[in-house]
């Protein structure tokens, strides 16, 4: 049994941040079908739907798809919402009234319907309608400035951050939280959630804004103990011109590591509390040097080996394709495959929360658009005739 078995989802999601809520619901048993508009210009093909079999972000569901801007779209729309217990749309604000999908209108038909919305900015507010992607929802929460070397432009974290860390974790807490409240409220309700505001959050949560509000400290890019200018908490090349991670902000783990690599005397360049947003200074600049020509005695893999004996907090920095048969990941199979009927095994990475008594499961692979079409129509009461003439008008494919 998965921890949401029972629990029927529809997705209006145009983007993969978007998509990733309902996959993490799907992935515990809910029942999550895709609700995608036509596209003349969608690949097709055999190798696209090979290739769309692999979607991380889509597994676990089933897809229709609709034409919401035709009115028999959206009554079928409705009478899906009206047996639903999640709804999940990612446009910007307003357009779902006009698709006939918005909130106000699907409650009136079911008040237990818990609706989400990720949007840049929010439902309100002066940038609701402004047009962002995560680079953008970086730079407004003061995040991207932060990232990077002080002389440098900023860094970009991939989309990391804002997308997937931000609005689609907070989506999906925001939608089990909704149902958990419908369990003492016998009600739905809107969860409104922003990219933009979900990074401030996160940011919100940094050592680097720890003294912000009580003692006006502001960060800086390059400053704080997180920054990689400290000798503790950096990015080192090794012989093999390899990089390694030391990440030893306790000052024992330090210790540890100097004691290691034969230098207890750099254990006084520990972390202490105004490293949080001050730079490191001249003498804490040559001793990161000093562990940098340390460092570069040894290969990457044998520095690995020998510091984890030490009690270090030490990482190798990966490919992906080292990542992928690192023991580790296998062990705790963050790599699965499974099945396909048509395109034979498709690799997938695994499921990151492990419940104990109800475990998710990577059941199917992502559907190709239109997949279940036909199926669900079938489910609310359409017959061969009258599917075909909903297809041959463009309501649905």
């Amino acid at each position: 049994m998965g921890a949401l078995d029972g629990i029927k989802v529809l997705e209006l999601a145009r983007v993969p941040p978007a998509e990733l809520p309902g996959m993490l619901l799907a992935d515990m048993g809910a029942d999550v079908l895709k609700i995608e508009a036509p596209d003349p210009h969608r690949p097709r093909g055999p190798e696209w739907a090979r290739r769309a079999a692999f979607a991380f972000v889509n597994r676990n569901k089933r897809s229709m798809v609709l034409n919401l801007k035709a009115a028999e779209g959206q009554a079928i729309l409705r009478r899906l919402a009206a047996e639903a217990d999640v709804l999940i749309e990612g446009f910007r604000p307003g357009v779902t009234r006009r698709l006939g999908a918005d909130y106000e209108t699907l409650r009136a038909i079911n008040p237990r319907l818990v609706y989400c919305s990720l949007s840049g900015f929010g439902q309100d507010g002066p940038y609701r309608d402004y047009p962002a992607h995560d680079i953008n929802y970086l730079s407004l929460a003061g995040v991207l400035g932060l990232i990077g070397e002080p002389d440098r432009k900023p860094a970009i974290p991939l989309n990391l951050v804002a997308d997937y860390g931000g609005a689609s974790l907070h989506g999906a807490l925001g939608i089990v939280l909704a149902l958990f409240a419908r369990e003492r409220t016998g009600r739905g309700q809107h969860v409104d959630v922003a990219y933009l505001d979900t990074t401030v959050s996160l940011l919100a949560a940094t050592p680097n804004m720890r003294f912000f509000f009580s003692d006006g400290l502001v960060p800086r890019r390059g400053a704080g103990f997180l920054s990689g200018g400290y000798p503790y908490y950096a990015i080192y090349e090794t012989r093999d011109g390899k990089l390694l991670t030391i990440g030893c902000t306790e000052p024992w783990l330090w210790e540890n590591f100097c004691r290691a690599i034969g230098r207890p005397d750099l254990a006084r360049f520990a972390r202490t509390p105004e490293h949080f947003v001050r730079a490191p200074t001249a003498e804490e600049e040559a001793a990161r040097r000093e562990v940098e020509a340390i460092i570069r005695t040894r290969d990457r893999d044998e520095w690995f080996e020998f510091l984890v004996q030490h009690d270090v907090c030490v990482g190798k920095v990966y490919d992906v394709e080292e990542m992928v048969e690192d023991p580790q990941v296998r062990h705790r199979r963050l790599v699965v495959e499974l099945e396909h009927p048509v395109h034979g095994k498709v690799r997938q990475f695994g499921i990151a929360i492990r419940l104990s008594e109800t475990p998710g499961a990577v059941r199917t692979a992502a559907p190709a658009p239109g997949e279940h079409t036909d199926a669900v129509l079938r489910a609310l009461g359409f017959d061969a005739g009258a599917i075909a003439d909903l297809r041959a008008r463009g309501v649905v494919e």
